[in-house]
């Protein structure tokens, strides 16, 4: 077999400061908003608009406990080590560094924190990749300037990142700025710290918000290439191919629609301006973004290094969905494909759509790419094994495996790619429902819904098997 991925490839894993730390309330750290959604992110019951929201964080909210990786981190990334991880992707949680988001010095213990965690990857090697916010506005911004609407919010985000940027210049190089940023058309609130309900939230604030917060990316990107010039400043984007329901001009056209909703993200983040689709849509939908003087010099001359996704679904788009069965994926809709088997989260699985993403993104941009989520979320079961408790789960191998085979296809096709990172490489609490049964991982937590549970680690059967899956450079996914 010829080799297909390239000596320098960053196989690692992928986490989130918000789904595992833990510590909600330790050393100075102030609330986000994921501490008053203890249902998750995404709607709670069929019809629902908005996530359940609290007032206060509440006993029932696992991410207030995670994993306690904030106590663990070096148990945990000894183990990342162990499988021989090049790359660990986590984020650094806003309201660490500034509790509020809008104070003018930040929380000396939160950065602490950062620069032992990025110490102890450094003992073993590994390269951190690091997002700046990933789905945790601090709450403070949301319920006095309503999150991203306000575009006050670009000059607190500009000191957290110019504070973090300066302190770890030697320590990181791979940023990125936002998780999933598209995701805020589907979950303001999760996504853009945005407390106006769904119902009243106009598509004028919305779009407006989109705007502040790419203002905002591109000039963290200014920011990072100045303080450091090796700096590799990425986007990252929740990519979701969608196929016609039929060969009719019409479903056709309705795909590429589809799409265009999340290639808006990613155009103006590579090209630096906005294509001619987003202004067709915000004149006939009666949106008039409010440019302040030199925003679009900032996104034109201040493009991304590369471009980072995460790829869980491929979806069915339709001119006449009403007629088909509808489907769930990751925050976004779509139509069932009857040609896809689905997770047990409904989430239709498709390896081939990986391929077909990495070509898209790479013919139409030219610019390096990075899979920074992908995986099976699934109802593991921890069985007694001959080395100890352990999860047979085969088919959290065959998935990755046949998506990895995937992504050597493209890499073959001519894609440059920099990395895999695996979602959830250690098991954490889910973004959308806010369960721990719903597991990704190659190491088992014992935490429960519930809450109750030691929160011993045990390898599941896929971690010895990716770790040879490293230790290969992919050779391993050809054996059989």
């Amino acid at each position: 077999m010829t080799e297909l991925f390239p000596q320098d490839f960053l196989w690692g894993g992928a986490t989130a400061a918000n789904q595992y730390e833990g510590a909600y309330d330790a050393d100075g750290k102030g609330l986000s908003v994921q501490d008053v959604t203890p249902k998750g992110g995404t709607p709670h019951h069929p019809g629902d608009l908005d996530p359940i929201i609290t007032e206060e964080p509440t006993e029932d909210n696992l991410k207030l406990v995670g994993i306690d990786f904030y106590h663990r981190y070096k148990e945990d990334i000894a183990l990342f080590a162990e499988m021989g991880f090049k790359v660990y992707r986590t984020s650094i949680a806003w309201s660490r560094i500034f509790p509020n988001g809008d104070e003018l010095e930040p929380n000396e213990a939160g950065l602490q924190f950062y620069d032992d965690l990025f110490d102890e990857l450094a003992k073993y090697g590994i390269e951190p990749l690091v997002t700046l916010s990933h789905y945790e506005t601090p709450l403070h911004l949301a319920r006095k300037y309503n999150g991203w609407t306000n575009r006050q919010l670009i000059s607190f985000y500009e000191r957290y990142v110019r504070t973090v940027f300066t302190r770890y210049k030697d320590k990181v190089k791979y940023w990125l700025t936002f998780n999933e940023i598209n995701s805020v058309l589907h979950a303001p609130f999760m996504s853009g710290g945005i407390a106006t309900p769904m119902a009243e939230l106009s598509q004028q604030e919305l779009y407006q918000a989109v705007h502040h917060e790419l203002v905002a990316s591109a000039l963290a990107t200014k920011i990072g290439h100045e303080i450091n010039p090796d700096f590799q400043v990425g986007c990252m984007v929740l990519s979701m191919p969608a196929y016609p329901m039929t060969s009719k001009p019409q479903d056709v056209w309705a795909a590429h629609s589809f799409e265009n909703q999340n290639y808006l993200f990613s155009d103006i983040h590579a090209r630096g301006k906005y294509p001619g689709y987003a202004k067709r849509y915000f004149r006939e939908n009666g949106i008039s973004i409010d440019f302040a003087p030199g925003d679009a010099e900032l996104l034109a001359e201040n493009t991304v290094d590369f471009i980072s996704f995460s790829y869980y679904v491929s979806v069915v788009a339709a001119h006449d969905p009403e007629n088909y069965a509808s489907g769930r994926g990751n925050l976004l809709g779509g139509l069932v494909n009857p040609y896809l088997e689905s997770s047990e989260w409904g989430w239709q699985i498709d390896p081939i759509g990986l391929r077909l993403v990495l070509n898209a993104y790479y013919d139409r941009y030219q610019l390096p790419l990075f899979i920074v989520e992908n995986g099976l979320g699934a109802k593991d079961v921890l069985v007694e094994g001959p080395n100890g408790p352990t999860v047979e789960d085969d088919y959290r191998i065959d998935y990755l495996k046949q998506h990895l085979k995937e992504v050597g296809q493209a890499i073959a096709d001519g894609v440059e790619l920099l990395g895999y990172t695996t979602w959830g490489c250690i098991d954490l609490v889910s973004a959308s429902t806010a369960e721990m049964s719903k597991r990704y991982g190659f190491i088992y937590v014992d935490r429960n819904d519930d809450g109750s549970g030691s929160l011993n680690r045990y390898k599941k059967k896929s971690f010895d098997w990716y770790k040879e899956v490293i230790a290969t450079n992919g050779a391993k996914l050809y054996e059989d």
